[in-house]
Order: C-alpha cells, then sequence, then structure tokens
C-alpha cells in the first residue's frame, strides 16, 4: 500500500564552512549583522522534504507517492525520479516559475545556515488529495502555506491516518494553526527546537500535546535519538552512532522515511523510531540528501 508525501521538491546548493558559526557571528552585534562565510566547497543535489523523505521510504522497499510541484525547470528532478522507479502521479509542473532552491551553509559543528527560495512551492495548493483505497498513511511536511493547511484538512476529510511535520515551516503558524493541524494528524513529529517552538506557541507541553486522540508525538535530537511521547508518557529512544559525520542535511528527512515504513507495517511507535534512527545514522555519512544506499536485508526489513 503507498504512503502519501506531501511536501516540497528542492534544488538543494550545500556548501561547507570549515569554521564555527558562533566565532564569526557576535551576539551584541546582531543588530548590524553583516558576515560573510568562505566556502571551499559546493555541491549541488536533489532535495525538498517531500523529495528526501520519498527517496528513504523508495530505498526500504516502501511505495511512496511524492506530492509536490516543479517549476519550469524540473525536468531533471523527473528524470531522476523515473531512474529511481518513483510515482510522478500527484507531480504538478508550474511554468512559470522556478524548482524551489535551497542554499544551504554547514558549519564544522553541523550547525546550518539555509536560505530558501519557495518558488512553484507555491502552487502546491493546486494539487488535490481525494479519498484513494490504496493510500493507507501520508505525511504533511514543509511545503507552501495553503498546501499544508489544505492537505491537511483534504487527509482527515478522506480518513488517511497522516503525520504532521511541520520542520522549518512551523513558523508559518500561530498557535491556533498549529491546534487545528494536531487535531487532524495521527502522530506529530517535530525537532527539539521545533517542538520548544511547537510548545510555545500553543501554550501547551509536548507531553500534554500528547494526551489527546494523538497516537503519539516525536521529538527528534539529533545524535541522541529520541523521545516519544504517548497519552503523556516519555519514553526516550537511544540514538544510534554513526560511522562518520559527513553531512547532517536531509537526515530528518531519512528517519521520517524509517518512521512511515515502519508505521505502514503496523509496528509500534517505538520501533518505527528505533528504525528511522538508524536511517539517520547511515544518511549523515553521506554527503548530500539522496546519495545513500540501504542494505534492507542488514536493517531486517
Amino acid at each position: 500500500m503507498s504512503v502519501l508525501i506531501c511536501g516540497s521538491l528542492a534544488f538543494d546548493t550545500i556548501t561547507a564552512f570549515p569554521g564555527r558559526f558562533a566565532q564569526q557571528i557576535l551576539p551584541e552585534q546582531v543588530h548590524i549583522l553583516n558576515v560573510s562565510f568562505l566556502v571551499p566547497t559546493l555541491r549541488k543535489e536533489f532535495g525538498g522534504c517531500a523529495g528526501n523523505i520519498g527517496y528513504s521510504l523508495q530505498q526500504l522497499g516502501g511505495e511512496p507517492l511524492v506530492m509536490a510541484a516543479l517549476g519550469k525547470d524540473g525536468a531533471l528532478y523527473r528524470n531522476h525520479f523515473e531512474q529511481l522507479g518513483m510515482s510522478l502521479k500527484h507531480v504538478l509542473t508550474v511554468e512559470d516559475d522556478y524548482t524551489a532552491q535551497a542554499m544551504i551553509i554547514t558549519d564544522q559543528d553541523n550547525n546550518q545556515i539555509t536560505a530558501f527560495h519557495p518558488g512553484a512551492m507555491g502552487q502546491a495548493h493546486r494539487l488535490k488529495i481525494e479519498a484513494d483505497p490504496s493510500v493507507t498513511l501520508a505525511i504533511v511536511s514543509p511545503d507552501g502555506r495553503d498546501a499544508m493547511i489544505q492537505h491537511a484538512e483534504q487527509l482527515r476529510a478522506a480518513n488517511i491516518p497522516f503525520v504532521f511535520d511541520p520542520g522549518q515551516g512551523l513558523p508559518m503558524f500561530d498557535g491556533a494553526d498549529l491546534h487545528r493541524f494536531i487535531s487532524q494528524a495521527t502522530w506529530v513529529a517535530v525537532n527539539d527546537y521545533e517542538g520548544k517552538m511547537l510548545a510555545d506557541r500553543t501554550g501547551s507541553s509536548l507531553a500534554d500535546l500528547s494526551k489527546s486522540h494523538l497516537q503519539g508525538l516525536i521529538e527528534t535530537l539529533g545524535a541522541d535519538g529520541c523521545n516519544v511521547y504517548v497519552q503523556g508518557v516519555k519514553t526516550h529512544v537511544p540514538g544510534v552512532k554513526a560511522e562518520a559525520v559527513i553531512d547532517p542535511t536531509g537526515c530528518g528527512d531519512a528517519f521520517r522515511g524509517g518512521l512511515l515504513y515502519g508505521l505502514s507495517k503496523g509496528w509500534d511507535l517505538v520501533k518505527a523510531v528505533t528504525l528511522g534512527n538508524r536511517i539517520g545514522a547511515i544518511k549523515i555519512a553521506v554527503a548530500g540528501p539522496q546519495n545513500y544506499t540501504l542494505d534492507r536485508a542488514a536493517l531486517g526489513v
């Protein structure tokens, strides 16, 4: 059965700064911030949350259906999907705009600064979700504001359980918006930074937010693993030590591919999160968000 992945498709320009942002940005001078980072290396990669999550799920043997918008320069991404054997059924081409672009700088501590141009992503709300018996699970990941709102409503109306994964799109929504998303979702997934913002804007702790109809709330902690909240009870799931730390870009999306695979198989949440941690540790050892390969036999899937 298929998993619908709502979110962005983007071209990533990834650079590395061989220093620390903290040594270049003076807190007492942020009101007149003017910094430049020399980045000796540069790569262009396929990215976007929906693309990265779909890639992870495809590697695990799942059936991702990506719902996203590409621009007039999107032929390369379409060819990439075709080579992977991934469906383009729900991929819209916007002929009068460019595909979303992310410009990412990573320092030696794996902190990141990202500039993002949404481009065609702003038209993703033109894609409509309807009831489909082949789709048993979905995720609403960062996308255009209207698309995230409409797709969550449409998934709820179609009785398709979904993960609400606001990611870097979370600042677009106020407390009322976020409460509405949570009321429609089956699970919520955030990283620790987003979790603090979610708690602040809703006026509730993550534990309290999980005391609802939600089947679980996941707070990812990077190398430290995850906290899983179910009906107010927190379970810590340890992280997995990576063989190497090369590039954190797309690690959260790789994790979500593992999470969705487990949920689609009916696994309990802790088991699904454990697989997600393993996939994230594999991805961070490889440059780029869609260049790693998974040994399904070794992973036991």
